[in-house]
């Protein structure tokens, strides 16, 4: 009696997990199909192979590259000033985007003690070096000024962050309506318009997307590019230093935590994932040692924000009921908005753990992968509620926009799981995502006019 192993056409152009299927084609004409768990040990392997294929990369590339013009299309092109096109454009640089350009022009300079109020022309070394490094290099390669190449910078970062958010989708198989409407949550975000302004934020997401991204790949090569990948992240923001250690984190929810109590066998078991997380820290190791080297104290970055912006660390902060605010924030008050993000952070993680946890709708697979993003979104908003309490939590509205960003991430890999849901359940779902993100955009519009004619939003 002779059985036939037969593939699904599919699996020619696509390597996902429902296109990946075997059948056995008993006699009489029934088919016995394959356990699906067979597919998924295949798919890193499979993801793999085609990666250098120009079809697995297009849509998620013109995907993030149309979000990406979206976004400047709305504060280019609808809300910034009435000038000239490249005035338009340049509006989107403003406050600390001029301490990155001061550092593209002039480099690194402070003196020691750092000066005790904010001048960039004493004391600049309050910013981490990746983002003004990759735009010195547009900078001086392209001959362009130095706020075009910051500006460049941000966006390219953004269109990455955007590729690397539908090349998750397509890896986990999410529905198209989940990823619309993922990427609506995200982009309606006040904040999200930083993604393509003149600071930092697109790059860190970039390449902590990346990190993560490639970190649970197999291959040397994914290793290669989870590494560099890393090191950008960790030397372009200091929450970079702890979300390296994604990998451990992954690698600890995989095998249990009892593991734990057998160090050196767990140490021989995971070197991957440790060596990976302390070559991923050293953007920042870098950073700490460049300024040991130059000025005789690593942790000038530290000193020039203590002394420039009275930033004296609370890592208490997060436990301290009177840090939380419930008014609803005034549109003329930045720094209300701000106040209301940190309780909303709060809020979303809460939330999330608690569908984690709850027995009726918990989900064990992907918890790994869950669990790391969690903690790289819980890291993010611990470091940063310490760091901005002692100001009234200035700015936090644009630090919560990355922890945002991941949890709607981690919660699309959590809800693909799920059955498709009634008609009514869907339209629901889909109007409260609507609303929410017009609401969202209404907001974020109002900031961005404000943002472009050098008012202060966070």
């Amino acid at each position: 009696m002779r059985s036939e192993i037969v593939f699904d056409e599919s699996l020619k152009s696509s390597c996902s997990l429902d296109g990946f299927a075997v059948s056995l084609v008993l006699p009489g004409g029934t088919a016995c199909r394959a356990p699906k768990g067979f597919a998924r040990k295949q798919l890193a392997a499979c993801d793999y192979d085609v990666m250098t294929r120009l079809p697995w990369l297009l849509k998620p590339l013109l995907a993030g590259l149309t979000v990406t013009l979206l976004q400047l299309a709305m504060a280019v092109g609808l809300l910034a000033p009435e000038e000239s096109l490249s005035e338009r454009y340049s509006a989107l640089v403003q406050h600390d985007s001029y301490w990155f350009m001061n550092i593209i022009d002039r480099g690194y300079q402070t003196i020691v003690p750092p000066i005790d109020h904010k001048v960039m022309e004493v004391s600049n070394v309050a910013f981490f070096p990746a983002y003004p490094a990759i735009a010195g290099l547009f900078r001086y390669g392209f001959k362009i000024d130095s706020s075009t190449a910051l500006l460049i910078t941000a966006q390219l970062a953004a269109s990455g962050f955007w590729c690397y958010f539908f090349l998750f989708c397509k890896r986990w198989n999410v529905s198209p309506a989940l990823q619309i409407c993922g990427a609506l949550l995200i982009a309606a975000h006040p904040a999200a318009f930083f993604l393509v302004a003149g600071y930092s934020e697109s790059l860190f997401l970039m390449a902590l997307l990346g990190f993560i991204y490639w970190s649970t790949m197999e291959g040397r090569s994914a290793k290669i590019w989870a590494a560099l990948h890393g090191i950008v992240m960790s030397a372009t923001r200091i929450a970079g230093i702890v979300c390296a250690a994604f990998p451990l984190v992954c690698s600890v929810f995989q095998t249990g935590w009892r593991g734990l109590l057998e160090p050196r066998r767990w140490l021989r078991e995971h070197w991957r994932a440790i060596s990976i997380t302390i070559v991923a820290a050293c953007g920042a190791i870098g950073f700490f040692v460049y300024s040991q080297l130059r000025w005789g104290q690593w942790d000038i970055y530290m000193l020039t924000q203590a002394a420039g912006w009275g930033i004296v660390p609370d890592h208490l902060a997060v436990f301290k009921p009177g840090s939380y605010r419930w008014l609803v924030p005034a549109l003329n008050n930045p720094t209300e908005a701000s106040q209301i993000s940190m309780t909303l952070g709060a809020l979303l993680l809460v939330g999330v753990a608690l569908c984690e946890l709850l027995p009726a709708i918990r989900r064990r697979a992907g918890l790994p992968m869950r669990a790391g993003i969690y903690f790289c979104a819980a890291a993010i908003y611990y470091i940063s509620v310490s760091g901005v309490a002692c100001v009234d939590m200035e700015s936090m509205l644009r630090y919560e926009f990355c922890v945002h960003a991941l949890i709607v991430l981690a919660f699309l890999n959590f809800l693909r799981q799920f059955r498709t849901p009634p008609v009514l359940v869907r339209a629901f779902g889909i109007t409260a995502v609507a609303l929410l993100s017009a609401a969202g955009l209404c907001v974020q519009g109002w900031y961005v006019w404000n943002f472009t004619r050098g008012n202060w939003v966070a």
